[in-house]
């Protein structure tokens, strides 16, 4: 009976032992097997197979509604206080016009105030062997102030430029236009952009046969275009005192487009 019984057991554990081997054996196959196709892998580029990326594209010409401009006040004195004088005297001169002509304070504003000494070179007459040393004296100041206008009803720019001329002002620059509220027309082309490739999104999962499920990343590209009015040109840079017409400003269009790219994930 006990060598009955042996036998029995000795046949159990021979049944055991093959089973693990043989599951042990299919285990390290497989884990081998797998450690094969990572290696092959290693190195390589391998691209996402289960996203799609669709693009859409919002666009608007909007009219500007803002014009700036800057004006500089130059003038010179024997001393620094007597330019002072002078600067400050002619700058609330056209201050004061502009603001009569409804022009916000909040508006004018100074960009640039500058006090510098002018100097004279003094020395002896030249002879063909040597000169005399040289010096420089201050001779007097000049006192400069650039300050910037916006003008808020741009059918006024015209007038405006003509003002600040006919006030013997030194020079007017960098006449712009612009749309004041930039941030709310981008968002507006924006959610433009967003829905035309949500539309593009569900015509391609439909020739697909897919179906989408979420978005995976989104990247947005933007680009302003300002074009640059030909009669405003002739304001840049020059000497505005004889001026006395206002002059005709063609403010244009601004051009402002918006790119979006949505990458679905595919189920």
């Amino acid at each position: 009976m006990d060598t009955l019984f042996d036998s029995t057991d000795k046949k159990k554990v021979i049944k055991y032992v093959l089973v693990f081997v043989v599951i042990l054996s299919v285990f390290v196959g497989m884990k081998t097997l797998n450690a094969l196709k990572e290696y092959s892998y290693i190195g390589k580029n391998i691209p996402a197979m289960n996203v799609v990326s669709v693009t859409g594209k919002g666009e608007v010409y909007a009219k500007p509604d803002i014009a700036s401009f800057t004006y500089t006040v130059l003038e010179e004195g024997k001393a620094a206080g007597e330019a002072q004088d002078k600067a400050t005297k002619k700058s609330n001169l056209v201050i004061d016009a502009l603001k009569k002509a409804d022009i916000e304070e909040k508006d004018i504003k100074t960009v640039s105030y500058n006090i510098n000494p002018k100097y004279e070179y003094t020395g002896g007459v030249c002879t063909q062997y040597s000169c005399p040393p040289s010096k420089s004296v201050i001779s007097g100041y000049e006192v400069s102030q650039s300050i910037e206008v916006k003008v808020r009803n741009i059918e006024k720019a015209g007038d405006m430029l003509a003002l600040v001329g006919g006030l013997n002002v030194s020079n007017v620059s960098g006449l712009n236009f612009v749309v004041d509220d930039m941030e709310g027309l981008k968002a507006e082309i924006r959610k433009q952009a967003i829905i035309d490739a949500k539309e593009k999104a569900k015509v391609l999962s439909k020739e697909l046969g897919v179906k989408f499920d979420g978005i995976v990343s989104f990247y947005e590209s933007s680009d302003e275009i300002y074009p640059m009015p030909m009669m405003a040109n002739a304001a840049y840079g020059m000497a505005m005192d004889s001026m006395k017409v206002a002059p005709s400003l063609p403010a244009g269009e601004n051009k402002l487009t918006t790119q979006v790219t949505i990458t679905y994930a595919v189920k």
